[in-house]
């Protein structure tokens, strides 16, 4: 996934129950800071799936998803106030630890008190936190997947969270190729395990 707070894609997801979607949440980020933590100092120049990627601009953008949590969510900012903030190179000479730090920040804004009851104001509209949350969960999942890819880690991603991104990107998952942030869809093999189907539903091929 290559979503940002200002992709149109990502509308048209529904409200979730905040103690499972925090759950899926804190796991979606550990099951990504694996992998980053994973990535050895001769990698970070590899390809990804993701076209163009390094494995340094992939983790790059995953940073700066999670920084502009605590600014929507927590401080009710809009796109145009936070502007060029969290662009360019956020990773400086310590990738996995600016990744720690961004997680961290994130993982806070949302699991704060009354955090998931919001409205974030996204180019596309308000949104219902929550929305956005299970948005940066699929974000997460998806992107594990390219990483472990990548670097030749364990591309087996968890069942549940297999389920919750196919939930949460099928609505909009046709949508995707428009954004030019996503290879079409490619047809699954005939008896696909449900992780295969995801990553097919969104121009992976596994």
């Amino acid at each position: 996934m290559t979503r940002s707070p200002s992709d149109p894609a990502g509308d048209a997801s529904g409200p979730a129950e905040p103690r499972p979607l925090l759950a899926r949440h804190a796991e979606a980020q550990d099951l990504f800071g694996d992998r980053v933590h994973a990535v050895r100092d001769d990698q970070w120049g590899a390809a990804t799936p993701c076209a163009a990627w390094t494995v340094r601009d992939l983790v790059n953008h995953l940073v700066s998803e999670q920084l502009w949590v605590p600014s929507l969510v927590r401080d009710g900012c809009m796109i145009e106030e936070v502007g060029g903030t969290f662009g360019g190179d956020l990773l400086g000479p310590d990738p996995a630890a600016s990744w720690d730090t961004a997680a961290r920040s994130a993982r806070e804004a949302f699991h704060a008190p009354g955090a998931l009851g919001r409205t974030v104001h996204l180019s596309y509209g308000d949104t219902p936190a929550t929305a956005y949350c299970a948005q940066m969960i699929a974000d997460l999942v998806v992107h594990a997947w390219d990483l472990s890819r990548a670097i030749g880690a364990d591309e087996r991603l968890p069942e549940r969270l297999v389920t919750f991104t196919t939930e949460e990107v099928a609505p909009y998952a046709g949508d995707l190729e428009k954004s030019g942030l996503f290879a079409a869809p490619v047809e699954p093999p005939a008896g696909a395990d449900a992780q295969t189907s995801l990553l097919c539903l969104l121009g992976r091929r596994p």
